[in-house]
């Protein structure tokens, strides 16, 4: 049995552990409301924007490049990852869905090229050696202009045929305690197909002017923009919920070895002072005999 104390410096040790892990704890959950807000009103907006050009894409077809179908033989992969760890199984999940694409993939007979977003996926992926280009130290504080670069280096990697298909990979936010690890295609944009559900959805036939191939020219920037926007601050806001419940889980881990630590201290003490009394009366005895 270990003597008082070191148990009793285990326990301070582990106390201390968890009022850091309570502290990281606050942080991220006051992070996260403000972060949630931001995602949960963009994601409206990036969703409507992105019916909005299916419909129009539906009237154009293969007119504009960005939407030209053709055979794939390079899949470029833009996976987005936090910069910072702590945060549980965040990041391992994403990161798992994008190692099963890149094996997928290649056993398709397919080349695969890889866009990283965030320390966590640069770190990761890496060893594949199939990086093109790595974008790290942004998730702190995503701004549309880090989104504006980023799909401006893809669409022209897509025109200039480098990549025949830009898909996005992701963790998509759906609630405090689960974040979705989520595959997009990206490039080439995916059009309305001409079924009945897209009757459904668009039972009015709308009239443009100008054209829509003029108008989809004006939005496709700004929408690629948006797509690639709204995946990062999914991903932030997925972080600090993923490390809010990753310090709660710590604290609470921290404060049941408290519990079982002082239990052993207490059986220590007692295992000490019986020793004790055992001596002071074996003297006693000795002493009378």
């Amino acid at each position: 049995m270990p003597g008082l104390k070191e148990v009793k410096n285990k326990i301070e040790g582990v106390s201390k552990t968890a009022q850091i892990t309570r502290a990281m704890k606050m942080v991220a959950s006051a992070k996260l409301r403000g972060a949630q807000e931001r995602m949960v009103d963009f994601r409206a907006y990036a969703e409507k924007f992105a019916e909005t050009m299916q419909q129009l894409s539906g009237s154009v077809g293969d007119e504009q490049p960005l939407m030209a179908v053709r055979p794939v033989k390079t899949v470029e992969l833009v996976v987005f990852s936090s910069d910072r760890g702590l945060c549980g199984s965040f990041n391992s999940n994403v990161l798992r869905l994008s190692h099963k694409l890149i094996r997928q993939y290649e056993q398709e007979g397919k080349e695969v090229r890889l866009v990283t977003v965030g320390n966590k996926a640069t770190q990761s992926l890496k060893p594949y050696g199939k990086t093109r280009k790595s974008y790290t130290d942004l998730m702190g504080g995503v701004q549309m202009f880090h989104a504006r670069d980023i799909a401006h280096d893809l669409t022209h990697t897509f025109l200039e045929g480098a990549a025949d298909q830009v898909e996005l990979v992701y963790a998509r936010f759906k609630s405090l305690a689960t974040q979705i690890p989520t595959q997009e295609v990206f490039l080439p944009i995916q059009p309305l197909p001409h079924n009945e559900t897209a009757v459904k959805v668009w039972p009015v036939e709308y009239l443009y002017e100008p054209s829509p191939t003029e108008i989809l020219e004006g939005l496709l920037p700004l929408y690629l923009n948006v797509q690639i926007f709204h995946s990062m601050i999914e991903v932030v806001a997925g972080e600090h919920a993923a490390r809010m419940k990753a310090m709660d889980n710590a604290t609470n881990a921290c404060r049941d070895m408290i519990h079982d630590l002082k239990q052993l201290y207490n059986k220590a003490r007692q295992a000490a002072i019986t020793a004790e009394l055992m001596d002071i009366v074996g003297g006693a005895e000795a002493l009378r005999g």
